[in-house]
């Protein structure tokens, strides 16, 4: 595991890996007027079997929630060692930009968006990035990344004919890699509240860890300029967790802050999601779902509270056994 791959979370880290492993990047994107909303995935899956190493670019319309699942040969996927800059096929991707050409049965998407005033997860060499202290831990089953917790967009994109325009827009860029998916986690994201510069991602999961397993979460909520962080690698605590068919209720404290956070669920897509053994796994996400959160100080001082539209959420696995987990 690369020292300087570790400090630069963003960048790819397969150089020298054995299979199985994947490596993907998920670039959420909603139009100024919020009628286009899509999440774009660039990604690449490496196995045992060669057959069935490949890369891809997933594109989810969430309008529609439909899943075009573009795959290209293990050879179109190209990556810097120095910086971020992926390229699948004839498509390019970076923390600030990207360059869509993807034309093949399945449709046709073109065009170029860039990203401004991003709002990265802060790196510091004892705790990288959203990983924490975890990042540095060689044998983790899947690690996690936030490129941006929220940027503007600049841009269009036509897509099968349809010119897209997602200037003014805003977006939210995150990353997954390693061995194969958590067992079961609940994820969810938005940076569509009631004011700017809020932006909330939730990520709670089964970890595997020597033999046995826990449950790890990783809560980012961007408040004031600032990421406020609710972690397990923080010592932070989740008090409740609950889960019915039609909502997710969470509250978390760390030393400072508590934060309540509800999520809605609705029906979505189904996107392609790895394994040990390959990309076969479906996993339903949707973006069209809602998150409130309150921000309380320990003290009980409200400071913010607010709906979050357009929200993403994954609900995955046995998740009773998870909550459980939590206890």
């Amino acid at each position: 595991m690369s020292m300087s791959n570790i400090l630069h979370p963003s960048r790819y880290h397969g150089f020298g890996t054995k299979p199985p492993f994947f490596e993907g990047w998920y670039y959420k994107l909603v139009s100024k007027d919020q009628n286009h909303k899509y999440s774009i995935i660039p990604g690449v899956y490496l196995s045992k079997d060669q057959n069935k190493s490949h890369c891809f670019i997933q594109v989810f319309n969430s309008e529609a929630d439909a899943v075009n699942y573009h795959r290209y040969p293990i050879d179109a996927f190209r990556a810097e060692r120095d910086r971020f800059e992926i390229r699948v096929g004839p498509s390019t991707f970076k923390s600030d930009q990207i360059s869509l050409a993807i034309d093949d049965d399945l449709g046709k998407v073109q065009g170029s968006l860039k990203f401004e005033n991003l709002n990265s997860w802060p790196v510091r060499f004892f705790s990288p990035g959203a990983m924490g202290w975890f990042a540095w831990v060689p044998f983790m089953e899947c690690y996690h990344g936030v490129v941006s917790m929220d940027h503007i967009i600049q841009g269009t994109l036509e897509i099968n004919g349809e010119i897209l325009d997602f200037s003014k827009g805003m977006g939210y860029i995150e990353k997954d890699w390693g061995k194969q998916f958590p067992s079961a986690w609940i994820w969810g994201q938005s940076n569509h509240f009631d004011r700017p510069g809020i932006s909330l991602m939730m990520s709670v999961a089964v970890i595997p860890w020597l033999g046995s397993s826990f449950s790890g979460f990783i809560i980012g909520l961007l408040y004031e300029g600032k990421i406020l962080r609710f972690a397990t690698y923080n010592r932070s605590k989740i008090d409740s967790i609950r889960l019915d068919d039609s909502e997710v209720y969470i509250e978390v404290k760390n030393a400072d802050f508590r934060l309540k956070i509800r999520a809605l669920r609705v029906e979505g897509g189904l996107l392609q999601a790895p394994t040990k053994v390959e990309m076969g796994r479906r996993i339903m996400e949707t973006l069209n779902a809602k998150i409130s959160v309150r921000l309380e100080t320990i003290g009980g001082e409200v400071l913010y509270e607010g709906t979050g539209e357009n929200a993403g959420l994954e609900t995955v696995g046995d998740l009773d056994r998870l909550i459980e987990m939590i206890g």
